[in-house]
Formats: C-alpha cells, sequence, structure tokens
C-alpha cells in the first residue's frame, strides 16, 4: 500500500543531509528519500563511498558495550557455557543480526524501488564459529584480510610490545 508521508524533516544520512517532504510510501520506505539518494549517487558515484564508525568499550568479564551515532549502547556478552554472564547476544549473534538486517533493508529498498508491497520477511541466519579462533588458543592468528583493518587501536596490555607487535605475536592485529 502507497501512502503519503505526514511531515518534513531534515536528517543527516552518512555524509548528506536530507530532506524529506511530503512523499509517497511504500513498505514503509519515503520513496523519495531513495530516489533522491540514488539520483545523487548516479550523478557523482563517490558519493556511494561511506564510513561508519562505532565505539566499543569493554565492561568487564566477556561483557562490552558498543556505541553509535546517538543510539542507545548495545551490549555485548557470552553465554555461560563460554565464560559469559549471558546478558546480552554475544558478538557472533550480533554479526549474523546484523547481516540480516542489512540484508532485510537490501529487500525492502529493492522491492520498494520496483513497486513491490512487501507483507512479511523473516530472515533466519545461522552461523558455525571455530573457537580455536579464540582466547582458547593463543596461537591462532586473529589477523585479517585487506579491508579488514581496524583504523585504530588502543594498547590495552602491559606486555612488552614484542610480544604484541610482529608477524609471530599472538593475537596480533592488521598492521595499518
Amino acid at each position: 500500500m502507497v501512502a503519503p508521508a505526514a511531515t518534513c524533516a531534515d536528517e543527516e544520512v552518512g555524509r548528506w543531509k536530507v530532506t524529506t517532504t511530503p512523499s509517497q510510501r511504500l513498505n514503509d520506505v519515503d520513496l523519495a528519500v531513495v530516489g533522491g539518494l540514488v539520483q545523487h549517487i548516479s550523478e557523482d558515484p563517490s558519493a556511494a563511498a561511506t564510513t561508519w564508525r562505532a565505539e566499543v568499550r569493554w565492561s568487564g568479564g566477556f561483557r562490552s558495550v558498543a556505541r553509535v551515532r546517538d543510539l542507545p549502547p548495545v551490549a555485548s556478552d557470552e553465554p555461560p557455557a563460554l565464560g559469559g554472564t549471558n546478558t546480552a547476544p554475544n558478538p557472533v549473534e550480533q554479526v549474523l543480526g546484523a547481516l540480516g538486517n542489512c540484508l532485510a533493508v537490501g529487500y525492502a529498498a529493492n522491492a520498494s524501488a520496483a513497486g513491490i508491497a512487501m507483507h512479511d520477511l523473516r530472515i533466519e541466519l545461522e552461523g558455525d564459529i571455530d573457537l580455536r579462533a579464540s582466547a582458547l588458543h593463543p596461537t591462532t592468528s586473529l589477523a585479517g584480510g585487506s579491508g579488514s583493518s581496524p583504523r585504530r587501536r588502543n594498547r590495552i596490555s602491559s606486555a612488552p610490545a614484542t610480544l604484541l607487535e610482529g608477524d609471530e605475536a599472538p593475537y596480533r592485529t592488521p598492521r595499518g
């Protein structure tokens, strides 16, 4: 069902300022905003490259809290079987949820742009993890490939730098 939007608003989206005006909506997607974004990117392809940020702070044990934009914090913990206190989804569950959310956004955007009304969408994801790539196997390297390097890392250990850096370091992080 296509319905008119009720209000006007200005919103920061990535590096763009988008002004929404009363427009048509399908699947609760503002078609004017999506159309404007598509047009902007087609006119300036470099605008498609965006950067998103998060800050994660360790809270003790296997708990941490992620802060993104001005949204409420997102907690993370492990289940008791993995040494946690089960107060929040673990990071793997959060990655699966993030992937599912990303897919849902893509389906909603593409269906709406094509004029297709969605009545229900459910995405079930499952992932396997080898626990040897965690603290349970200290010789495993956690170095990522191209594009997975964190932009900034903070030293959090009193261990000598020679143990924290270099090719033979346990839990080394990608150099960048």
